[in-house]
């Protein structure tokens, strides 16, 4: 699948699962549930140097922000990418919001990343920024929050702000349509956004690992997992025609043989889960014993699982901690590109 510049419009694909999702909120005639992430957070890099600077770490393109209209303040925009190490697997995965600086002329970037590396991710940009002129400095003074349609009868509409006086960026979440919109704002999320309660945030990370899009350090070990393993390639995240980039050997050599044998696929738990839950790295079996990958992380009955594409359609299991065997089964997302299907 070929990259997609930074993503401005598209039709948001929500479809709540019944069996999973818990019991409608007493509010839940609304038409967008907001969840406040405080598993994500921001780091601001700006500067003259910022964008040649991240274009040199990151898979892929920056977003950047088209001309403003007269009187108007300048549009954001959002893109996906991960941070690799120089053997080419992932580090960490951000999203990149795109904002004309008008003190300095220059594009500065605010990235979203798991709250707990957000220090390590700091370190690894002092790293490599040596002389060049640019900032990096941690961004509380805004939240992130995930806003999704209540019901499928609000997809593809557009959330309305409340208050346009507010420091807010309300965009698509550049992943997949599916994942509805990305709000950074110093207010409350249900205050920002008209016709909106505020959501479960048990309910967005079901919805999350229901449609396989892995969000943090959980689903996507440092050091371990691999770029196009984790389908970032579907997520548009990864440029395969921009300039070098730390780890890009690895990314480009495996796109280029156009063969990816493991993905990370959404998986069901059919039978109840011992107390202690499923370990993350447990092997996940065929009925004849035949190994087929291991599972990543999860929430409840769904989670992901790393796993051979090949062998995934017949009953599979994990032994569980205690010895249990637990049946599973993984499935393809709707949002995923026809020929990978």
């Amino acid at each position: 699948m070929g990259h997609r510049k930074a993503l401005k419009s598209t039709h948001v694909s929500f479809t709540p699962h019944a069996r999973t999702l818990r019991p409608p909120h007493p509010t839940a005639g609304a038409t967008w549930a907001c969840f406040r992430l405080d598993g994500r957070t921001l780091l601001r890099v700006r500067g003259p140097d910022a964008a040649p600077f991240l274009l040199g770490l990151l898979t892929n393109e920056l977003p950047l922000p088209g001309p403003a209209a007269w009187g108007a303040p300048p549009p954001a925009c959002a893109g996906y990418a991960h941070f690799l190490n120089v053997q080419g697997r992932t580090l960490y995965d951000v999203i990149l919001y795109g904002l004309q600086e008008h003190s300095e002329e220059v594009s500065g970037f605010l990235l979203e990343c798991d709250s707990s590396v957000q220090g390590a991710l700091q370190k690894h940009l002092a790293l490599y920024r040596i002389r060049r002129k640019v900032t990096v400095e941690p961004h509380p003074e805004l939240r992130v929050w995930a806003v999704l349609p209540s019901s499928p009868e609000a997809c593809g509409n557009t959330p309305l702000q409340q208050s346009a006086g507010a420091a807010v960026i309300l965009i698509r979440d550049p992943r997949t349509a599916c994942m509805g919109w990305r709000l950074l704002t110093q207010d409350e999320g249900p205050a920002v956004v008209s016709e909106s309660r505020l959501g479960d945030l048990w309910d967005y990370h079901q919805h999350r690992y229901l449609q396989g899009v892995p969000e943090g350090v959980g689903d996507l070990p440092p050091g371990v997992a691999l770029p196009l393993e984790s389908n970032l390639a579907f997520m548009n995240g990864v440029s395969f025609t921009k300039g070098c980039y730390i780890g890009q050997e690895l990314t480009a050599r495996t796109h280029h043989m156009g063969v990816i044998r493991k993905r990370l696929f959404p998986v069901r738990f059919l039978d109840p889960l011992p107390a202690s839950g499923v370990t993350p790295g447990a092997t996940v079996l065929t009925a004849s014993g035949q190994t087929v990958g291991k599972f990543r992380a999860g929430q409840g009955n769904v989670g992901l699982a790393l796993l051979w594409s090949e062998k995934i359609k017949g009953p599979l299991h994990i032994r569980a901690s205690e010895g249990a065997q637990v049946a599973l089964a993984a499935s393809v997302p709707d949002w995923w590109p026809t020929v990978s299907k």
